[in-house]
C-alpha cells in the first residue's frame, strides 16, 4: 500500500486501529502494577510524541507499557513505596542516554560486546520467570474467570487470521469481564461515579517526583535488557519499511528519544515505556508504515486518557481475569529468552556459555540480593549485572577445529 496515497481519513482509521493493537498491552501494565491506566495511556502518546521529535519523525515506532519492568515495580514499591519507584524510574532514561552516547561514539559494535545473547537470553527469561508466581496468585483468586480468559487468549493466538491475530490479550480479557458480568462478580459503582470526562492524575494531580537514590540504582541494570530489545525492534521496524533507520536519523537518535520518553513517563508517574513489537507486526500486516499514522495513535492514546468512564472500566476488571492472561504472557515473555539463545545459536556445549547461562538464571530464580548499607540490589537487576560482568571476564571461546578428511 502506497503511505503517500492514503487520504487523511484512512490514515486516522489505520492509526486508531494501531492503537487498539498496543491498547491491552499499554493499559495491563499499569493495571498489574497498581499505576493508573489512564496516566500510562497519557504517557504511552506523550512518549511517542517526544520519540517522533527527537527523531525527526522518520521513524514509525509506538511507545508504550514495557513489561519488563512489572516485576521491579512491584518490587521496588514495597520497599520505597510508589512514589519513590516512580523517581527511580528515571534511572532507565539514565542508561538509554548512557548507550545513546555510546552508540554516537562508538558503533552498535560496543553494545554487540557488552550485551550478547549469551547475556540477554537468560535475562529475557528472568524477566518471564520472575513473574510466574504473580500470575499464579491472581489466578487462583477465580480459576474459572482465568481459564475462560486464558483459553480464549489462546485461541485466538493459535488460529486467528491478520489482525485478530495481534489482539489476543484484548480477546482474553474481554471474554472473561463478560463471564464475570454474568457471574455477578463486576463492581460497576466506581464507573457509574466516574466522570465522562476526567483528566489523568498525571496532569489532575501533578507534582515533581520524590527523588531517592536506592529506587534509582534499583532500576539502571533492569533497563538492560530493554535497550538490547530496543535495538532489534529498529532492525525490525527497518526491515518492514524498507529503510534503514540505524542510519538514518540513527541509532543514538532512537535511544536518545526512547530515553526522553521513559523520563517523561516518570515525571508524569507511568511506567516505563519501549518500543511496541505488536505495532510493528500490525505494520507488517497491513503495510502501512508512514510515521505519521503512528502519531494518529499517539494522540488517540491521550485522547482515551482523558475519558473517566473508560479508565474506571478498566479498573473494575477482575484480578483473575488479568492472571488468566498473565499465565500466557508471561510465559511468553520467558520463551523469547530461550528464542533468542536459539536464533543467535549460542552454543551450549561452550563451558564459558554455560558457566554465564547458569549463574544468571541461578541467581535470579534463588533471589540473591547484594547489599551495601541502605543499598541493595537483586533479582533481575543482579543477574544481569552478574551476566556482563561474566562476559567480559571469562576468556573467550576456542573455535572448533574443523574434522580432519580421512
Amino acid at each position: 500500500m502506497d503511505n503517500l496515497k492514503l487520504s487523511p481519513v484512512r490514515k486516522t482509521i489505520v492509526g486508531v486501529q494501531f492503537l487498539f493493537v498496543a491498547f491491552g498491552a499499554t493499559v495491563l501494565v499499569p493495571l498489574l502494577v497498581g499505576l493508573d491506566p489512564a496516566t500510562a495511556l497519557f504517557t504511552a502518546g506523550l512518549g511517542t510524541f517526544i520519540f517522533h521529535l527527537v527523531t525527526k519523525g522518520k521513524v514509525p515506532i509506538f511507545l508504550g507499557s514495557s513489561f519488563a519492568f512489572i516485576a521491579p515495580i512491584i518490587a521496588a514499591s514495597k520497599q520505597w513505596g510508589m512514589p519513590g519507584t516512580l523517581a527511580g524510574i528515571a534511572g532507565v532514561s539514565l542508561v538509554y542516554f548512557v548507550m545513546s552516547a555510546l552508540i554516537k561514539w562508538q558503533g552498535k559494535k560496543l553494545l554487540d560486546r557488552l550485551f550478547p545473547p549469551v547475556v540477554i537470553g537468560p535475562v529475557i527469561i528472568l524477566i518471564g520467570l520472575s513473574l510466574s508466581t504473580s500470575a499464579v496468585d491472581m489466578a487462583k483468586t477465580n480459576w474459572l474467570l482465568a481459564f475462560v480468559s486464558l483459553a480464549v487468549a489462546v485461541c485466538v493466538l493459535s488460529m486467528g487470521r491478520g489482525l485478530m491475530k495481534l489482539v489476543p490479550v484484548i480477546c482474553g480479557i474481554v471474554s472473561g469481564y463478560i463471564v464475570a458480568i454474568c457471574l455477578g462478580v463486576v463492581d460497576f459503582s466506581h464507573v457509574e461515579a466516574a466522570p465522562w470526562l476526567a483528566l489523568p492524575p498525571a496532569l489532575s494531580d501533578f507534582h515533581l517526583p520524590q527523588f531517592v537514590w536506592e529506587p534509582f540504582l534499583y532500576m539502571i541494570p533492569v533497563a538492560i535488557a530493554p535497550v538490547i530489545e530496543h535495538v532489534g525492534d529498529i532492525y525490525v521496524v527497518s526491515a518492514v519499511a524498507d529503510k534503514d533507520f540505524t542510519a538514518s536519523p540513527g541509532l543514538h537518535r532512537t535511544m536518545l528519544g526512547d530515553g526522553l520518553a521513559c523520563l517523561a513517563a516518570s515525571f508524569f508517574g507511568g511506567p516505563p515505556v519501549t518500543t511496541y513489537s505488536e505495532v510493528t507486526g500490525a505494520m507488517s500486516i497491513t503495510k502501512v508504515t508512514h510515521p505519521q499514522v503512528i502519531r494518529i495513535a499517539a494522540a488517540t492514546a491521550i485522547v482515551f486518557s482523558v475519558i473517566g468512564k473508560l479508565s474506571a472500566l478498566l479498573q473494575s476488571i477482575p484480578a483473575a481475569v488479568l492472571g488468566g492472561i498473565m499465565l500466557l504472557l508471561f510465559g511468553t515473555i520467558a520463551s523469547v529468552g530461550i528464542q533468542n539463545l536459539i536464533q543467535h545459536k549460542v552454543d551450549f556445549n561452550r563451558t564459558r556459555n554455560i558457566i554465564i547461562i547458569s549463574i544468571t538464571l541461578t541467581m535470579g530464580i534463588g533471589g540473591a540480593v547484594l547489599q551495601w548499607g541502605s543499598f541493595s540490589i537483586s533479582g533481575i537487576g543482579l543477574s544481569a549485572v552478574v551476566g556482563v560482568i561474566l562476559n567480559l571476564l571469562l576468556p573467550p571461546a576456542k573455535e572448533k577445529m574443523p574434522a580432519k578428511k580421512e
